[in-house]
């Protein structure tokens, strides 16, 4: 994939942004725990950053999907994992689904301030008995008059103690796993819903995630995106967006980490000659920065396909698969390089140290990637 001129612009404006409103900030917001999403996401929907792929009617660029890599791909050089998750969840998580299946009135009161950044969203899917396992979640919404009564609990929601809503995946009935869920637009402001106390996380620590409570929520049944019962196919098709995003955010995080690292190396002397001068790290290094170029490729040829119109669920499985265990291969061995100061808190390895290892987990474990790739290749057999 080449970028043209456009596509170039757009990653220019993104790296920019990123450097400029994000990384001069991390620091304090890790510390916090947490951003000023609504803040930060008011100054990206002023700039059009929010709905790249979005349609023009709604206040989208109308853009494909080849955009919206680049989107992912130069945030990465916000340098902080924490703050690009929690765009991605605006942009490409908790929004395709609406944006492609939505009516009208869904799309005008809840895409619209999402693209503007007049609102910060969040989608709830995991639950405490089953993260990667889509069907397996307990949440129902049972029918009253024109609304449903949603009780359950959701678990590792990002965005979760800022978010305005949440695209939430719920039972609304009693038939196979995989035909009894809807997607349900739920108002965090509704009766009945609340926001547990946000995680103490390993990494990722600018984003703000925490558990969500619904208890008797009532909503109307306008608020259901698409029909009743598709909601986990359509789960399964921004899983597809959500997977890309994140192995395009990550790229540069790693490119990034590996120069900082070749640098130190160059400075840092160790035995009366320089670190890098070592013949078994100058291929190390070299052998990862293939690595990456690599993922890259599989990712731009995954995206390709994508906006062709095809089924990425095989490629884009893989890249994530790629992307999320490569991005804890870099780190693991840049953190080594830098010797007793890839231990401290401070620097960019030991930082993508923690934050990287979350991304095997989120949006689907490698185990679930590997299943998914498995079944794609015949493997699994007939039961």
């Amino acid at each position: 994939m080449y970028f043209n001129e456009e596509q170039k612009a757009l990653y220019n404006a993104v790296k920019e942004f990123g450097e400029n409103e994000i990384r001069p900030f991390a620091e304090e917001w890790e510390k916090n725990g947490f951003f000023p999403a609504h803040e930060l996401f008011k100054k990206m929907g002023d700039l059009d950053l929010l709905g790249i792929t979005k349609n023009e009617k709604y206040g989208g660029m109308g853009l494909d999907y080849t955009y919206g890599l680049v989107f992912a791909e130069a945030l990465g050089h916000a340098e902080d994992n924490g703050v690009v998750t929690a765009i991605g969840v605006q942009t490409d998580m908790a929004t395709p689904a609406l944006h492609r299946y939505g009516t009208e009135d869904l799309k005008k009161e809840f895409l619209v301030p999402a693209i503007k950044g007049d609102i910060v969203t969040s989608v709830a899917i995991s639950e405490p008995g089953g993260g990667s396992d889509v069907s397996s979640l307990k949440t129902s919404a049972v029918k009253k008059g024109e609304d449903y009564i949603i009780n359950g609990q959701k678990m590792w929601i990002t965005n979760a103690t800022q978010a305005d809503y949440f695209c939430a995946l719920v039972n609304t009935s009693d038939d196979k796993p995989h035909v009894n869920k809807s997607l349900i637009i739920i108002p965090s402001d509704t009766k009945g819903v609340s926001v547990g106390d946000k995680i103490d996380k390993l990494g990722l620590r600018t984003s703000d995630t925490a558990p969500v409570f619904f208890d008797n929520v009532c909503v109307p049944q306008r608020f259901r995106i698409g029909n009743e019962g598709e909601g986990f196919t359509m789960q399964m098709e921004q899983f597809q967006e959500e997977r890309l995003f994140i192995s395009a955010s990550i790229l540069v995080a790693m490119d990034n980490c590996i120069d900082k690292t070749i640098e130190y190396c160059q400075a840092r002397k160790a035995f009366g000659k320089r670190v890098i001068d070592n013949q078994a790290i100058q291929f190390r290094l070299s052998e990862l920065k293939t690595e990456v170029e690599a993922v890259r490729s599989l990712v731009y040829r995954a995206c390709q396909n994508y906006v062709r119109g095809e089924d990425v669920t095989l490629l884009a499985s893989m890249a994530k698969l790629k992307s999320c265990r490569l991005v804890r291969e870099v780190a693991d061995t840049c953190v080594q390089y830098y010797g007793g100061m890839g231990f401290t808190w401070e620097n960019q390895a030991s930082k993508l140290y923690r934050d990287g290892r979350l991304y095997s987990i989120g949006g689907g474990t490698d185990e679930i990637m590997l299943r998914i790739i498995s079944k794609y290749l015949n493997m699994l057999g007939k039961k």
